[in-house]
This record gives structure tokens, sequence and C-alpha cells, in this order.
């Protein structure tokens, strides 16, 4: 069983793809931060995340101890993030990762849900569930501004919404695996839902589709 989440940044797919594994025992893959530990490696090095070499050098050498860093859920880390993943190269290096994480989910269990940007277009194609996770611009920027100032950071709304629609133009027109919804998936618009009520109509279409 193998559930395909995508979706922009703060749209909720994450606390959605936690539930989801939780309520069927399934493996959990946030493959985003693959791309965040590859940025955070460049960048805590001096490097350039826009340098394409540099970026698949880092990607190849990727550690299973590298997505543990503390920084990975940083503002920082989602735009490295989005950079290096336009990189081919990048993509290229970690896809086999993350199907081969698909295809054999650790801990035995019978199946994996997948959260990220491309699973249900290119990782995992074949997924039996393939849900597009979105909401406004501006309710997601809002969630991450709520979500910075909880965590005692400080954070700008205008630039918070700015930076959020500068990553989401980014991700979606680049040429390599940009962010759009798979035509066979259910499109989640979260912007008026609570997390009780995502994980609702999650769990019915998921249900019903299986």
């Amino acid at each position: 069983m193998i559930i395909a989440i995508d979706g922009p940044a703060a749209a909720g797919k994450g606390t959605l793809a936690r539930r989801l594994a939780d309520h069927f025992d399934l493996a959990l893959l946030d493959t985003g931060l693959l791309y965040r530990a590859v940025g955070m490696n460049l960048v805590r090095a001096g490097a350039d995340p826009d340098d394409a070499a540099k970026a698949a050098e880092a990607a190849r050498n990727l550690k299973p101890e590298d997505l543990e860093a503390g920084d990975l859920r940083d503002d920082a880390a989602a735009d490295a993030a989005s950079r290096v993943s336009a990189v081919p190269d990048v993509r290229a290096a970690l896809l086999d990762f993350q199907r081969s994480f698909a295809a054999e989910p650790p801990g035995g269990t019978r199946g994996a849900v997948l959260d990220g940007r491309d699973i249900g277009t290119v990782v995992c194609p074949d997924a039996e569930s393939k849900l597009f996770v979105t909401a406004s611009p501006e309710v997601r920027a809002e969630r991450r501004y709520l979500e910075l100032r909880e965590r005692g950071l400080d954070a700008i709304h205008g630039r918070v919404l700015a930076d959020m629609k500068e990553r989401d133009a980014r991700d979606s027109e680049r040429t390599v695996s940009p962010l759009e919804p798979a035509k066979d998936a259910f499109l989640l618009d979260t912007s008026d839902l609570d997390a009780d009520q995502v994980f609702a109509a999650a769990l019915d279409f998921i249900n019903w589709n299986n």
C-alpha cells in the first residue's frame, strides 16, 4: 500500500502524512527532508545551493544521519531545498533512495506514505492513492508565520508571504519534476479545514480508492 502526498509548503501535508502512516501502520518518509539535508549541508559548508555541481555531489554523499539535523525545519532549509531540488542530478541521486523506501518499507510494514513535491508524478506514479494537498498562499503564509512565532523566531508576515510565493513559483516553474498534481490525484484544499477535517477527507478518499 503506497500513499503519495504532494503539495506546497505549509499546506498541511506533513501532518496528514504522519496521521495516515499511524492509522494504516505504514512507514513514513518525508522526502523533503532529503532535499533540505542536501541544501543545508551546502549552506553549512559555505557553498551555494544554486551551484549544480556541488549540489549533485552533496546529494550523492548524503548519509541517513544527515536527516536528523536540528535545523532542517527552518525556513533557510526550505529555501535551500527548493534551490537544490531544481538540479536534475540532485533529483536523480535521491530518486533511487525514495523508490527503494517505497518498494521495501523499513520495519516490515505493509506499505509506505511518502510526502513530497513529485511523489505521485515521478517517484511513485503507480501509487494506489495520490493526494495533492494545497491551500491559498495567504493561508499557508499565516500558518508558517504563527509557527515561527510559536518557536520564538522573529518573523514579518509580509516577508513570509513573499518568500512563500517565491518558492511556489520556483517549484512550479522548474523544468525538472515541477510541483503539480498527478492527473489521478485527489485535490484537497485545506484553506478552510482543520487537521481533523483534512484527515477525514483523505481517509474517505483512500478507503474508497482501495
